[in-house]
């Protein structure tokens, strides 16, 4: 009566696509300015580089030089103007400085008011994470429920897929809210 594989395959459908929100959390969390300076914030610019939109992290060296101090390194220094021109679009809150052979960027210290902008930005991500997880959630019991309708499961096996499925959810939110946790701390500490 019940198909174990199309029941597994369902389950770690949904397991891969928390795995994959909680991921995608990080990552935003790696983007987000908290007091220091992180070669991440530069992870979306894209510079046009001979007509070709490409990744300023593909075209250049980024070092963190001092806590707020970023120092990018071109390699091709005859597009020393276009990178400058890329963050400066890409709007980071931070005016590039160009010594002619490094751009460097230096970020000032947040203010109180701005980290606290920044930890609501913190909470929001993560409450987006788990409404994305929540339809994960939704999904993966739809596919039972029809499973349980075609007669490929039972009505218990239907409720303790379903205990597995809530279980595996509070795990997956729990690691959203550790990271959020963590990301706010680092965010407020001076």
């Amino acid at each position: 009566m019940r198909d174990e594989t199309m029941v597994k395959d369902v389950m770690n459908g949904y397991e891969s696509d928390l795995k994959k929100a909680h991921e995608h959390l990080l990552n935003e969390y790696q983007v987000i300015r908290a007091g220091r300076a992180n070669p991440h914030i530069l992870d979306r610019v894209m510079v046009d580089y001979y007509g070709a939109m490409t990744p300023l992290n593909q075209m250049a060296n980024i070092q963190v030089q001092e806590a707020r101090v970023l120092a990018v390194n071109v390699w091709d220094q005859s597009q020393l103007k276009n990178v400058e021109k890329a963050i400066q679009l890409a709007d980071l809150g931070v005016q590039p400085t160009d010594d002619g052979k490094t751009i460097r960027l230096i970020f000032p210290a947040l203010t109180e008011e701005r980290r606290r902008e920044i930890v609501k930005q913190v909470k929001k991500l993560c409450e987006d994470t788990k409404v994305a997880m929540r339809g994960a959630r939704r999904d993966c019991l739809d596919m039972y429920k029809q499973m349980k309708k075609d007669n490929m499961l039972s009505e218990d096996e239907y409720n303790n897929l379903e205990d597995d499925v809530q279980k595996l959810q509070d795990r997956y939110i729990e690691l959203c809210d550790k990271s959020s946790d963590a990301k706010e701390k680092e965010v407020m500490e001076i």
